[in-house]
Formats: structure tokens, C-alpha cells, sequence
């Protein structure tokens, strides 16, 4: 945030909450960017005890893993409060719930613009933080799960990073994905869409691409996570249910088959019987899916730098197959 001021616990845009209750930011309306008049902002939800502590710089051991996480709302709605994923903080990781620019205010690329500088912006002030920015998960719900495998699929690429934010010098790299009931596919996924899902996804594609993905197309191949899979990308998880009347749960089937295409590890969770979210997709047993599939992707590959910061451990080689 431009001219952030740390030394003291309240200033423009900033606010720390010292005492913070299960399931409130403990750093609320952190401004990441802004783009013309429009200011992008974060919370952020910590273990408890974190984020009170001096921080040691260059350390990162002993500080919780950062799981940055994306809301839905058709693209065009929603907002970064009460993420359904913040009580993951109980479990030791870290939660930045983020904005980014709704398609009422700006078409895509701009969404994933804003994720990445906000990534960028984590990285910058991890040590003040106080989290472990070595590796972050990226995760969302409905359009956000979109955007959150979008962003996980196109590290390094240089047409969605975007010059959003003042940390054009960090890395927007995430090194796991949790995408729930997100699109993959904008070509299809109107073909594979219900009666009920149209009603929703012809408006909000409208606004998003400026235009149906049939008129276009290139856009719309831009947008979709499937086209950009390949070897370098991150451990992926999927949670669907398999009567969802507004995603179809074909577009995490799409997703899946890129990634076993490719030999990158991916799950597929399928909620039976359960439609476009709920309360059952973040409670045991669907939660304990996601937080085996974090520990084994973020804190194993901490855990081995660690160990040895010499040889430090590359992208995907201690995830080998799918699982």
C-alpha cells in the first residue's frame, strides 16, 4: 500500500484489531492497490498469537502458511467479507480474503490483474504480517474458483500478470490451488449449463468478456483455466457437487482431465446430492479433504526448504503422480 504506515496500528486504510475473536481479521482493510479511484483492499486472518509477534527478517519458520482466498458472486457481485475459509486459521494457516475489480466495473483481465497484485503485495510485507510467503495456496468459490485456478494456471504469464500495485518486483506465483465449483471452460460451459444456470451465466459472461464466449472467442480462451495447463503448474484440488444447478460440475471434470493430461496432481472431491455450495463444502469431512491436500503441498514443501536452503527443492518434484 502506497505510503503505509507501520509504525503506528491505525492509519489510512489500514486498521490491526489486537484481540481478535475466532473468524475476524486480525489486519482488516488493507489497501493493496488502486487503480484510478478505486482502492483494492485485504483482510487478513491469523493463527492466534500470530501477528503480534516481532518479526525476524528473512525467517519464515514458525509463521503460518498463507492460503489467499478469492469470493464468488458471478464475477459481478460479492465482496472479501467472512470468507467461508477463515476459520482454517484454527488449523495454522493464515487467510488473506482479497477484492478485485467486479465485471460491473471493469472486464477481464482486470479480476485476475488485482488477484496477482495483491499476491505481490502479501510478498512485499510478509515480515510485517507476519506470515511464511514462501508458499501460498490459492483459493476460491464459484467465480472465484475460477479466478483462483486461472491465477494458479498462469504463473509467469506475462499478458495476465498485469501492473497492478506497487510490488511489481514480487512474484504473484501460488503453489497449490483449491478451486470449489468454479468454471474451467467459458466455450462450454454454456452448453453444458441448465435452464437455471443460464439465467445466471449469459448476464454474468455479458459483463465479464464484454460479450458472449462465441463472439469472443479469444477472450474467452484467455479466461478459461484449460488452456493454460501444462507440466509447471501446481498441485490442484477440486470440490464439486454433483447436482449443481448453476456450475456444472462437468467444468471440474474438464479441469481434471487437463491435469491428467499433463501428469500434474489433481483431486476431484465430488459432494453428492449437494448443488452450488453450502455449508457442507468447508466442514468435515469436505474441509479434511482440503487441509490433507494443503498440509501435504504447503507445509511439505516448507518443510524441505527448511531443511536445506542450498538445495532448495523445485517446483513439483515431491508431488509426483495424482492422488
Amino acid at each position: 500500500m502506497r505510503g503505509i504506515c507501520w509504525g503506528v496500528l491505525l492509519c489510512v486504510g489500514l486498521f490491526f484489531v489486537g484481540s481478535v475473536s475466532a473468524g475476524e481479521p486480525t489486519w482488516e482493510g488493507v489497501e493493496f492497490a488502486k487503480v484510478g479511484e478505486v482502492s483494492l483492499k485485504l483482510d487478513l486472518y491469523l493463527p492466534e498469537g500470530a501477528g503480534r509477534r516481532e518479526g525476524v527478517e528473512g525467517k519464515t519458520r514458525g509463521l503460518p502458511p498463507l492460503v489467499v482466498y478469492v469470493h464468488g458472486g458471478a464475477w459481478r457481485a460479492g465482496s472479501r467479507g467472512k470468507p467461508p475459509v477463515s476459520d482454517w486459521t484454527s488449523l495454522g494457516f493464515a487467510v488473506a480474503s482479497v477484492d478485485y475489480r467486479l465485471s460491473t466495473m471493469d472486464r477481464f483481465p482486470a479480476q485476475i490483474h488485482d488477484i496477482k497484485a495483491a499476491i505481490r503485495y502479501l510478498r512485499a510485507h510478509h515480515e510485517r504480517l507476519q506470515i511464511d510467503t514462501s508458499v501460498i495456496a490459492i483459493v476460491g468459490s464459484s467465480a472465484g474458483g475460477h479466478l483462483a485456478a486461472l491465477v494458479g494456471v498462469t504463473n509467469g504469464d506475462r499478458e495476465l500478470e498485469g501492473t497492478v500495485g506497487d510490488h511489481l518486483e514480487q512474484s504473484s506465483d501460488v503453489q497449490a490451488i483449491v478451486s470449489y465449483y468454479g468454471a474451467s471452460n467459458l466455450e462450454t460451459i454454456l452448453s453444458q449449463s441448465t435452464p437455471h444456470g443460464l439465467s445466471v451465466r449469459v448476464p454474468a459472461l455479458e459483463l465479464l468478456l464484454g460479450g458472449q464466449p462465441e463472439k469472443v472467442v479469444a477472450l474467452a480462451k484467455q479466461a478459461s483455466p484449460v488452456t493454460h495447463v501444462d507440466k509447471s503448474d501446481p498441485p490442484l484440488l477440486l470440490v464439486h457437487g454433483d447436482q449443481d444447478r448453476q456450475m456444472p460440475v462437468n467444468q471440474s471434470l474438464e479441469l481434471q482431465g487437463a491435469y491428467e493430461a499433463v501428469n500434474r496432481p489433481v483431486t476431484l472431491q465430488v459432494l453428492h446430492g449437494s448443488g452450488h455450495g453450502g455449508a457442507e463444502f468447508y466442514a468435515p469431512p469436505a474441509r479434511d479433504v482440503a487441509i490433507e491436500f494443503l498440509n501435504r503441498h504447503l507445509r511439505e514443501r516448507r518443510g524441505s526448504r527448511d531443511e536445506s536452503s542450498s538445495s532448495a527443492t523445485p517446483q513439483g518434484v515431491r508431488d509426483v503422480g495424482r492422488r
